[in-house]
């Protein structure tokens, strides 16, 4: 298995730290907002790694983080009247159902920022003590950049570069540096905002430090592979690179793996150009199936073009192997015979072809648009081999190996449960009952049950409105 390494630009064989085991650590979200779809595409393709590494027969510790103390989501909570913790509770529940609707496993472990800075004490301490770090006169702790003499070595950044690129006049409220690279591992409080006690200051972690603490923790001072958007490169993860070697003198991650941009209709999406989706958005169009199907189609390294006739194209293909897998099912019903028949062997052997080329497009960096290929070239076996007039041998054997590579992709190839008129109208009413009653969270969740079943409200000067999608 091969993966390419951003700290060496290539690609590399993939050798664990321990045999048979994968110790793998991705950045998650910070919890401010329901997750736009540019979150969603390392969700997946993450994902989609750690299943196929399953697959092969690997123990998989997989550890992804929910930042859940950041000035976003300050900024959210102050507008609303509300604590901070209250925001961030509200968006990792909402981040979850998102999670489940494009099927993405969870983690072993999702550690929260704020349940671990007694940690972020303690490496920072190491670093002030080893003299990576140091202490400003109003209590800020920042990590000395030159003293780790290996920084830049994954964004392959030059110190002096980097140097040039700042003014010669600090920037307001970092008067208190060293040297314009150093980076923050801890701030004193702001007025109105969530503190911790600590030896330098009243205040809060800095965003880097949280990821190298809670990698240590749950996974050791070594893992095999870090990963996130490759917008983290530089320079969130080239400064946990430095905290982490500094601190526990030891290689921090083996393998680097960074996804590639999300562009909408071929522009970077931002809100102010107005093409800005989160997934629950796009869950009131398309299942998130559909989605997750979509991020496969390219590599993951590959810039990736969002659109809706992509999103369309996406639809129409998950339709043929949720088709192929339904009248095979079908079939395994209709057909008799426990042994292959002479004729199936040549089909047998041409299965068995195809599935090794879907594992080798997965172990050459895990190219999961080769994979999808690969699988329809098996879909298009089974649509033109199987019948009642096959074995049900033969039937299984396909229906098996096509819902064996769909789950390692994550795809479910079993259509929803239909749900019947009447008991959306009866849930609908239910959810009039608990608006009247001003239970709108009660309101908000029957909402929310009714779109994982593929229908959408719309509340009208009529009266409210259903659909399927």
């Amino acid at each position: 298995m091969k993966i390419f390494n951003t700290l060496s630009r290539r690609k590399e064989e993939f050798v664990p730290l321990e045999p048979g085991k994968v110790k793998m650590y991705v950045c998650g979200p910070t919890v401010y907002n329901f997750i736009h779809i540019g979150n969603a595409r390392p969700m997946i393709m993450f994902d989609t790694v750690r299943r196929y590494f399953e697959y092969k027969g690997y123990d998989v510790n997989f550890v992804s983080n929910f930042t859940d103390v950041d000035d976003k989501i300050i900024k959210k909570a102050i507008e609303e009247g509300v604590d901070a913790d209250t925001i961030s509770k509200r968006y990792i529940a909402e981040c979850k159902k998102d999670m489940e609707g494009m099927n993405v496993k969870p983690a072993t472990k999702h550690p929260l920022a704020t349940e671990e800075i007694g940690g972020m004490l303690e490496m920072i301490q190491t670093l002030i003590d080893k003299g990576h770090a140091y202490v400003a006169a109003d209590g800020t702790v920042y990590f000395r950049v030159k003293s780790f003499k290996e920084y830049g070595k994954l964004s392959h950044k030059n110190l002096d570069d980097l140097q040039s690129g700042f003014r010669e006049i600090k920037v307001t409220g970092e008067e208190g540096k060293e040297d314009p690279n150093d980076f923050v591992l801890w701030k004193p409080k702001k007025e109105g905002e969530p503190y911790w006690e600590s030896p330098w200051c009243q205040g809060r972690p800095g965003w880097h430090i949280e990821c190298s603490v809670m990698s240590k923790r749950y996974l050791g001072d070594q893992i095999d592979i870090h990963a996130g958007g490759e917008d983290l490169i530089f320079p969130h993860h080239e400064n946990e690179i430095a905290q982490s070697e500094a601190a526990n003198e030891k290689p921090f991650a083996t393998y680097w793996m960074h996804n590639g941009f999300l562009n909408i209709d071929n522009k970077k999406m931002s809100k102010s150009l107005g093409n800005f989706f989160t997934v629950r958005e796009i869950s009131e169009k398309y299942d998130l199936q559909v989605l997750r199907f979509f991020m496969l189609s390219a590599h993951y390294r590959s810039p990736l073009n969002f659109s809706a006739d992509l999103m369309e194209a996406s639809k129409n293909g998950l339709e043929r192997i949720l088709t192929a897998a339904e009248r095979l099912r079908e079939l395994a019903g209709k057909t008799a015979g426990e042994t292959l028949l002479e004729s199936e062997k040549e089909q047998e052997a041409a299965l068995k072809a195809l599935v090794e080329k879907f594992e080798a497009a997965m172990e050459d960096d895990f190219n999961t648009a080769d994979a999808v290929s690969a699988l329809f070239e098996i879909i298009k076996l089974a649509n033109t081999t199987a019948s009642e007039a096959s074995s049900k041998a033969y039937v299984s054997l396909l229906l098996d190996e096509i819902q064996k590579l769909c789950d390692v992709l994550g795809i479910i190839t079993e259509r929803k449960a239909e749900i019947l008129d009447e008991e959306i109208e009866k849930m609908i009413a239910d959810r009039q009952q608990a608006r009247k009653s001003k239970n709108f969270a009660l309101a908000d969740e029957i909402r929310g049950k009714l779109l994982d079943m593929g229908i959408v409200l719309e509340d009208t000067r009529e009266g409210v409105k259903w659909k399927r999608v």
